[in-house]
């Protein structure tokens, strides 16, 4: 009779049972129970409170999402406040800090958008760095910003004027037209703005803006073919419904989206919805009265001339540095933002010629800018945000979205007008993606300047 003898069991190493037996932390951590506070009440609320105002400063002035969930936390982490939740929803902005020993403190503010303003930007991004670094108490932070949000434009209203007036001529240009077209296109522009600044000043809201300033861009193109001018007034009126398309945050939107703030980017999509229905309205108004009156208007030029590369590249700089300059950027910005524009289209136009299509060919340009922008602006002291937008302005399809806009108005068959309106989506997503990408690239350069910054800063004052 065989006696039963039991196998004798082999020993995994603690390698590879662990691995078998998917023991270990967690790979993404949720739902963790919140900590004992070190730090008291009365610092806990100044801290917040700081925080808070940073992060409503830069929304305000067109900051993305991202870099104000990122700078809110690093400043609220400065003073000991590491178990802070951030939420950001567009018109609101919200700092929750959770404790274990305490009430959690949540505090709340309501953003009131003033527009792009790189200056301001800049300020408040120095306040927010210095805080991090250990340079400014909460006190002398708040008297910082005070000086920074309150402080005046460094440019009068006429220079404003003109930098708008430029994106229309440069755009004017880049598709195509001549010095003429460029002229018309520019001063449509500055009656544009004027309009427009006159009509805020009365509260009226934006949609009805974008409507009145659209349908005087295309009543100077009804007024050139009532007189018969010798101008191309497709090139005119796409000119200047491109500075109000410039505006819109499409690109910001597809970019929060891809950073992962869905409610952000929903939120901003819808505005590009809107303020484009907006668009609409002016551009259908002014055609259903010009067909009323019996004239032959057709605005969408289907076969635009081509552009020498050299007038191209110069277009392109000047729509950069003219559009930093009318969102406030002092003159370092602004030729920082020239030479990114000429760079993005030297790369999407040389990914076109060997064979890429449009929405990947702006992608590579936007990947570089965002690079760029990221690794290289902090030791110029400049928003990486004036180097990625101002970059990508060139690159945005505004000739093909106002093709499709027109295409919807008057219901007809203009050549690639609703296909070009689709592409123009793709390109304005491969934008926001090259840019999130380049971004995220450079941000390890970007953290290396700091690091290098701080301890040379560490060495000075010790040396002191």
């Amino acid at each position: 009779m065989t006696r039963y003898r039991p196998q004798r069991l082999v020993r995994l190493p603690d390698r590879a049972r662990r691995a078998i037996s998917g023991s270990g932390p967690p790979t993404a951590p949720i739902g963790l129970r919140s900590q004992p506070s070190r730090v008291d009440d009365l610092t806990a609320h100044a801290a917040l409170a700081l925080a808070l105002r940073i992060g409503e400063s830069m929304l305000a002035v067109g900051a993305s999402a991202a870099d104000v969930t990122a700078t809110v936390l690093r400043v609220a982490a400065a003073h000991g406040l590491t178990a802070c939740q951030v939420d950001v929803t567009f018109t609101s902005l919200t700092i929750s800090y959770d404790r274990d020993d305490a009430v959690p403190l949540t505090v709340m503010r309501i953003v009131h958008t003033r527009g792009m303003d790189y200056t301001r930007l800049q300020g408040i991004t120095d306040v927010a760095r210095e805080v991090g670094a250990g340079e400014l108490d909460i006190e002398d932070a708040h008297r910082r910003l005070d000086q920074v949000v309150s402080a005046p434009h460094p440019y009068r209203r006429r220079i404003h004027a003109l930098g708008w007036s430029g994106v229309a001529g440069a755009v004017g240009f880049l598709l195509g037209g001549g010095w003429l077209v460029a002229l018309v296109a520019a001063v449509t522009t500055a009656s544009i703005e004027q309009v427009m600044r006159a009509l805020d000043r009365r509260g009226l809201p934006l949609f009805f803006q974008q409507a009145v300033g659209a349908a005087v861009a295309t009543g100077v193109a009804v007024l050139l073919v009532v007189f018969d001018v010798g101008v191309r007034s497709s090139l005119v009126v796409a000119a200047g419904i491109v500075v109000l398309l410039a505006g819109l945050s499409l690109v910001g939107a597809a970019e929060d989206a891809i950073s992962g703030f869905p409610v952000t980017a929903a939120a901003r999509a819808f505005e590009v919805l809107t303020l484009t229905a907006g668009i609409v309205v002016g551009i259908a108004g002014v055609l259903d009265l010009a067909q009323r009156a019996g004239v032959p208007l057709a605005v969408v030029d289907p076969s635009p001339a081509g552009v020498p590369p050299a007038v191209a590249l110069a277009a392109a700089a000047g729509i950069a540095g003219f559009w930093a300059l009318a969102s406030y950027a002092r003159p370092r910005g602004v030729a920082v933002a020239t030479a990114a524009g000429a760079l993005a289209w030297v790369v999407s136009s040389g990914a076109g010629a060997l064979g890429a299509g449009p929405s990947v060919a702006s992608a590579a340009g936007a990947l570089l800018v965002g690079f760029c922008g990221e690794a290289l602006t902090g030791r110029l002291r400049i928003p990486p945000l004036l180097v990625a937008v101002c970059g990508i302005v060139p690159l945005l399809p505004g000739l093909a979205i106002y093709q499709g806009l027109f295409a919807i108005v008057v219901d007809a068959d203009v050549p690639g007008g609703l296909d070009a309106l689709v592409g123009a989506a793709a390109i304005g997503l491969g934008l926001a993606a090259g840019v999130t990408l380049g971004e995220h690239l450079g941000r390890p350069l970007s953290r290396e300047h700091d690091r290098f910054d701080r301890r040379v800063r560490l060495r000075a004052t010790t040396t002191d």
